[in-house]
């Protein structure tokens, strides 16, 4: 057994198929489900870290730090259920999380990372919720998928057979045959 198969067996969850299903690379799906582990727990610290401001009198980081610390819990609650395993509700959401396409999740992350940094821009706001942005962004780059082959890439971009080639070098002037001024 390789080094990978054990890596997968570990991170494998329970009731997971052990063959993918899709195209997306290994490293991929590993990269943004750790990358969401990591970010979640980094933007809840830095999001209590936010809500100290509050001392300051800055009430509006007080709810942008709010809001990174329940986007991080849900990205851990997705990505992690493991570390959240004394809520009933986690592993049920977990897998209907895992059975919707990975642009969903990916549009889920962009999207309640980007309140927190509206909210406070500062530099706890902006690197703990960039975490969960760019978590959604891995998603999303595994929703495009595989990238093409040569050979179909190069049949894409030819145009097809049965259109005349039309010459690029006249203009709508020099040609009698689409402009005929009235």
């Amino acid at each position: 057994m390789s080094f990978a198969e054990k890596l997968t067996a570990i991170m494998q969850r329970p009731g997971q198929d052990p063959v993918a299903k899709d195209d997306v690379p290994w490293w991929m799906k590993y990269a943004g489900r750790g990358l969401g582990c990591v970010g979640g727990f980094v933007a809840i610290a830095l999001g209590v870290m936010n809500c100290a401001s509050i001392v300051l009198g800055q009430v509006d980081c007080l709810i942008g730090g709010l809001w990174q610390m329940v986007a991080g819990f849900l990205v851990i609650l997705v990505e992690a259920p493991c570390c959240c395993f004394f809520i009933d509700f986690v592993q049920n959401m977990a897998e209907f999380a895992d059975r919707r396409p990975y642009w969903n999740r990916g549009a889920l992350y962009v999207i309640i990372a980007l309140p927190a940094i509206f909210l406070c821009p500062s530099l706890s706001s902006i690197f703990g919720s960039g975490l969960i942005f760019t978590t959604g962004v891995i998603y999303g780059l595994m929703a495009l998928g595989k990238k093409g082959s040569r050979q179909d890439m190069a049949a894409m971009a030819s145009p097809p057979a049965s259109t005349p080639q039309a010459d690029h070098n006249t203009t709508l002037m020099e040609d009698p045959d689409v402009w005929r001024p009235t």
